[in-house]
């Protein structure tokens, strides 16, 4: 349960910020590097799940 809403925070964050509403800088220095580092875990896992390349645009 906390793994999924710390989730909708970090979509909540991508949101307001694409809007304009904040600024990353906004957030406090050890906030920020909290979700660098959960980013750049996603990332690397989404690569990791990536096993099939879609070079040919067939899949």
């Amino acid at each position: 349960m906390d793994a999924q809403f710390i989730r909708v925070l970090e979509d909540l964050i991508d949101v307001l910020v694409a809007k304009g509403v904040i600024n990353l800088t906004d957030l406090p220095p050890e906030a920020l590097a909290k979700l660098n580092q959960r980013r750049r875990a996603r990332r690397r896992l989404r690569g990791a799940l990536d096993l099939i390349e879609d070079d040919d645009g067939i899949l």
